[in-house]
């Protein structure tokens, strides 16, 4: 073997070898749950349309004279339509098709979106479709068990796990939570609120990171300069509970993709320019596929 791989080998093992046991299992756990979850009905490996509603009428369906033109053989020609008005979508199901809304026998439904805590879900066979809003447009998100993209799926990949990228950082709050400018593929920005700041070092290098909140979650959306490279080349996401005594853990082994690195029907949000870091963080989720 040339040295050049002996030495990336021996690189990896050092690695793996600066974490204990229980933490590594404690990672091994993390990326099974994380490829479990891609790979779920729910996951985003299903996610194989979006498509934008235009004012009135939006017609479904696997023809293809209709709007929304559903995967061959999935579905029947004509499922129903979806009426779009001042941001209001109601979804009639065509005669003799079946639909579930929410689990439930359907044919008549006023759909809330996913800025709700629960939006509506529509399912036919093994299609499921939902409305999603973004700024000021609205889209119907689809769903398909069985997608050529879950189908092809190879398994995620992952840099050796290295407990030096589990670092502790100070939380310094904004008074009030401060709006910052998120930009995401579409080319939209929006104004989110960030609790704070957090502040570390890493590898020798002062880094600092403005979280917005998911959930009971700190979220972080950033770069660094193994994207584009090792990593997905917008970025990646990181979650961490929410600060305890004014410090928050961010552990980097467990920095994941976000869900554009698998499917081109997302709206992912793309790191603001502070979260654009000039180190190399070579730990969590690699680049997946090309």
């Amino acid at each position: 073997m040339p040295f050049s791989k002996l030495f990336i080998l021996g690189l990896y093992f050092f690695a793996f070898q600066m974490s204990t046991p229980s933490y590594q299992a404690e990672i091994e756990k993390w990326r099974h749950e994380r490829e479990v979850g891609l790979k779920a009905d729910g996951g985003w490996l299903t996610v194989a349309g979006l498509f934008w509603l235009k004012e009135g009428e939006n017609t479904v369906g696997a023809g293809p004279s209709n709007a929304i033109v559903l995967p061959k053989g999935s579905a029947a020609a004509s499922v129903g339509v979806f009426e779009f008005h001042d941001g209001q979508t109601q979804f009639q199901a065509a005669p003799g098709v079946h639909i579930l809304v929410n689990g439930n026998p359907a044919t008549l439904a006023t759909l809330k979106s996913d800025t709700s805590d629960a939006p509506d879900m529509i399912q036919a066979g093994d299609l499921t479709m939902f409305v999603i809003q973004r700024g000021k447009r609205f889209g119907i998100r689809l769903r398909d068990k069985n997608s050529a993209m879950r189908k092809a799926f190879t398994g995620l990949k992952f840099f050796p796990p290295d407990q030096r990228y589990r670092v502790v950082a100070k939380f310094t709050p904004y008074h009030p939570p401060k709006k910052i400018p998120i930009p995401n593929i579409l080319g939209d920005t929006e104004e989110e609120a960030s609790p704070g700041y957090v502040e570390f070092t890493l590898n020798g290098h002062a880094c600092r990171l403005d979280p917005v909140t998911e959930g009971d979650t700190l979220f972080f959306i950033f770069k660094d300069l193994t994207s584009g490279k090792e990593t997905y080349p917008s970025g990646r996401f990181l979650n961490t509970p929410m600060p305890e005594n004014g410090e928050v853990t961010l552990d980097f082994n467990k920095a994941y993709n976000p869900p554009c690195a698998f499917t081109p029907y997302a709206t992912c949000p793309l790191p603001p320019k502070q979260n654009q870091l000039a180190i190399r963080i070579e730990a969590g989720e690699r680049r997946y596929g090309h």
